[in-house]
């Protein structure tokens, strides 16, 4: 009998791309893919609130005085709505206020990381490859506040410009700029030295092109795992701040404000009104952690924890 020969196989469709090799290596992690589900649902809650939220917990035409402060599993007043999450002083339903805090949360974390990225990115770069006075001032620049703590930065800028969004973002940004300029001018001087650089700089390209062309795609894997945890940090410095009653006004709530407004209930009874937006801040920051740790892992197989 004769053997039947199978087709050889293409050598590209047994190739694995980069991008599947990273989704494996990622994923290799039970941990980090229950964290990465977790932050996945957390920002979807986040993008879809008004549509998936009871009510609007900012509506005062919708509120009534009558369902301040029910507990958990309570109904309304009028019997149309039941408050999972209890209710707080203003008679508002806990669960929507937390899916509309997270949303200012969220959106205060990734845009003052965006920001910071962007402009500690160029500065270090920029350090990093020129050397000489140019680095020395940005480097100095950057130490100087590095040797200050963070929210002692932040309250003297919130001090000076006062409450919103737009404020805290810019607060937030000029806190953690210096982070990715560091960051970015050490891997700047290692690949500054090699050979790909030495043969640019050779064939005349000019230092804006050798930046953004070469050097910044070796530079960025680093970049990332700090931006994903300064994400974190930028979450957890704003709902510190508005738990002081420096970050947001009232009109525009976080997880922070939120967890601040329900801290003078708890001693008569009512943990609900901090305990369950407490709980919602803290699973976003951890699993933004998580998923942070993992990216270093797979960015950097050296850095791996045994």
């Amino acid at each position: 009998m004769t053997p039947v020969s199978l087709p050889p196989q293409s050598l590209f469709a047994s190739a694995e791309t980069p991008f599947r090799r990273f989704l494996r290596d990622f994923f290799a992690s039970r941990l980090a893919g229950v964290a990465c589900l977790l932050l996945g649902i957390l920002l979807l809650a986040a993008l879809f609130a008004p549509l998936i939220s009871p009510q609007n917990p900012y509506d005062l035409a919708g509120l009534d005085v009558m369902d301040s402060r029910q507990e958990p599993g309570q109904l309304s007043s009028d019997g149309k709505l039941t408050f999972l999450l209890g209710t707080d002083e203003q008679g508002r339903d806990m669960l929507s206020a937390i899916f509309y805090g997270l949303r200012i949360s969220l959106l205060v974390g990734f845009s003052s990381t965006a920001i910071a990225l962007l402009m500690g990115l160029s500065l270090g770069l920029l350090a990093g490859y020129r050397g000489g006075r140019v680095e020395a001032l940005i480097m100095r620049v950057a130490d100087i506040q590095l040797s200050f703590p963070s929210i002692l930065i932040a309250l003297i800028l919130l001090a000076l410009t006062g409450q919103g969004i737009s404020k805290i973002i810019l607060a937030l940004v000029l806190v953690q700029w210096a982070y990715y300029a560091r960051t970015a001018r050490s891997a700047a001087l290692v690949e500054r030295r090699k050979e790909y650089i030495e043969a640019a700089v050779g064939l005349g390209l000019s230092p804006a092109r050798i930046i953004w062309r070469h050097l910044l795609p070796n530079c960025l894997p680093p970049l990332i795992v700090v931006s994903a945890l300064q994400v974190a940090s930028a979450i957890s410095l704003e709902a510190t701040l508005s738990f002081l009653g420096l970050g947001l006004p009232v009109t525009e709530p976080s997880l922070g404000l939120l967890i601040a407004n329900g801290f003078q209930y708890l001693l008569s009874g009512k943990y609900w009104m901090s305990f369950f937006p407490g709980l919602a801040l803290l699973l976003t920051v951890v699993s933004i952690n998580l998923v942070a740790d993992q990216l270093r892992d797979v960015l950097n197989p050296r850095l791996q924890t045994q």
